[in-house]
């Protein structure tokens, strides 16, 4: 976003505890479907109620208050005050605009983003890559763990592009490169997508024919509830669909556009999907290359059929790397 806010540093960061605490709070009235009405939330758990109010309230100040600095030091820019400290990096190259720069300067039809529209974009960065792709992270050092010649696979690949003894340099370019590894990563997603379930409402009558319980209508308004989790372990798009077999993510010829869906997909799929692969290299990159993963405890047991939370946890053992 362009702004420093020293959350690696300062632990007590007023936003990492709320996207914490609202993510247990949001998972457990989740799992019970009598409190996704607001109405009785409020009426039976009325404190907590009030305690999500206040953390949401806390999330989006903090957004805007990201906003309106990074809005302050680019009007000082643009009137010659000061210079945007992110303009050149460290060889003088000139360097991407922040996602902040492009929402703050961006318009539709004419018309400057609002406030409340860059808020929604900030927090979908700023909450998804705080807590979806360290799940994504989690799930992939996991089976990396208990797949020991995928995971050497995954090593030869980083000494074949950097070198077995050179420092990770790491560019876009070379990121790029490492083809195996954003395998390994899909199949990890596939078989526990860090968001295993989505809803869509569909905004005008839609008439169905191919439904194995006959033809019919879903009237406008109608609420659907797709189930990632379980389309991308469906026989019919994925040969032996329960095992860990990244190689089948090598050909580009899966068949339907939406066989594979981690990052949702359409008009309202991840804007941050990109982001967050590059962002999972980097990581497991960084960890694979000074540790061997081993597996230690028992596999990750799904809870309610669905992995969400892992009822055992996901374990792993760290050996140095000779």
């Amino acid at each position: 976003m362009g702004v420093k806010v020293n959350a690696q540093i300062d632990k007590n960061v007023p936003y990492s505890s709320a996207v914490e605490e609202i993510i247990k709070l949001m998972t457990w009235r989740f799992l019970n479907i009598h409190l996704h009405s607001d109405l009785v939330f409020s009426i039976l758990h009325p404190f907590k109620k009030l305690r999500q109010t206040k953390i949401i309230k806390l999330m989006h100040n903090f957004t805007r208050g990201v906003i309106e600095n990074r809005r302050k030091t680019l009007e000082n820019s643009f009137s010659g005050h000061v210079s945007v400290a992110n303009e050149v990096d460290d060889v003088g190259s000139k360097k991407h605009k922040a996602l902040l720069d492009v929402l703050l300067q961006s318009s539709i039809e004419g018309q400057p983003l609002t406030d409340e529209d860059i808020r929604e974009e900030v927090d979908t960065f700023m909450f998804e890559g705080h807590e979806t792709t360290s799940t994504a992270l989690g799930f992939t050092l996991h089976l990396l763990a208990r797949h020991p010649k995928v995971q050497q696979k995954v090593v030869d690949e980083l000494n074949q592009i950097y070198g077995e003894n050179n420092p990770l340099d790491f560019t876009l370019r070379n990121l790029n490169e490492l083809k195996y590894m954003e395998h390994v990563i899909k199949e990890s997603m596939r078989l526990y997508p860090p968001v295993p379930l989505i809803g869509r409402e569909i905004t005008e009558d839609f008439k169905y024919t191919h439904s194995s319980v006959g033809n019919g209508v879903l009237p406008a308004g109608t609420q659907v509830i797709i189930s990632i989790f379980n389309s991308m372990r469906e026989s019919q798009l994925f040969e032996n669909p329960s095992e860990f077999i990244p190689e089948r993510h090598e050909s580009t010829n899966t068949g339907s556009a939406y066989s594979f869906i981690p990052f949702s997909a359409g008009p309202r799929n991840c804007i941050g999907q990109k982001f967050a692969m590059y962002e999972m290299k980097v990581v497991i990159s960084k960890i694979i290359r000074q540790y061997e993963l081993l597996p230690l405890g028992p596999d990750v047991r799904p809870l309610l059929g669905i992995v969400m939370r892992s009822e055992t946890g996901m374990h792993l053992g760290l050996q140095k790397r000779k």
